[in-house]
């Protein structure tokens, strides 16, 4: 999930942040964090942008300096989960893994964000797919998959005719199907790993060069 940010990038390291910078930044920080805790106290739907401003105890328009509607603050959450998840998975990389044991970390790291932050993401998936993001949006957790494939494709270790996006497809729809059904069901994620990693098998069983 991806959005518009109306805030600069981070600074290189070498820059030196001026006090406008940081005030901009810290106050994205505010809202950001006032409008994701009242989503999960109360709801999506249910949270105005009154109780924002009202939380980060600014005014109702300064919302609209860094967001332009309500949803972009669902964008921004997803881009912070994909961070999450790329920084993750560099935490546990290693050199010399199969492409199963890449996916499977990755899988695992899907259901490790997923529980920390559980009643958020109930919320904050619900809303997602009423605002129609998983239609418009680039299919992020497609390319992080099919870059592995791609990987293993040239370590000899997957088929030759196999097709690293069309895998990534597939894995992307097992993990979000079986989201899903988790936050359908109202349903604690503690098998979450588990039944993701027992469906890649599967899956990878089949593209593995025989």
């Amino acid at each position: 999930m991806a959005g518009t940010r109306r805030v600069a990038e981070p600074a290189a390291p070498t820059q030196a942040v001026g006090r406008r910078e940081r005030h901009k930044r810290a106050m994205y920080e505010r809202l950001y964090t006032a409008s994701i805790e009242l989503f999960t106290e109360q709801g999506y739907e249910e949270t105005s942008i009154e109780d924002i401003t009202e939380r980060a105890d600014v005014a109702r328009g300064t919302f609209f300096n860094y967001f332009d509607k309500k949803e972009e603050v669902i964008a921004a959450w997803g881009a912070r989960r994909r961070d999450t998840l790329r920084a993750e998975l560099g935490a546990i990389a290693g050199g010399g893994l199969d492409t199963l044991t890449c996916l499977e970390n990755c899988m695992r790291a899907l259901a490790k964000i997923n529980k920390l932050e559980w009643r958020t993401t109930q919320v904050m998936l619900a809303a997602w797919v009423r605002c129609g993001h998983p239609i418009f949006e680039q299919p992020y957790a497609t390319s992080l998959f099919a870059e592995i494939v791609t990987a293993g494709k040239q370590a000899g270790e997957i088929a030759e005719h196999v097709d690293p996006t069309l895998v990534g497809n597939i894995l992307r729809d097992v993990y979000l199907g079986t989201l899903y059904r988790y936050v359908g069901r109202g349903k604690q994620p503690t098998t979450l790993a588990n039944e993701l990693v027992t469906t890649l098998r599967l899956v990878v069983n089949g593209i593995r060069e025989q």
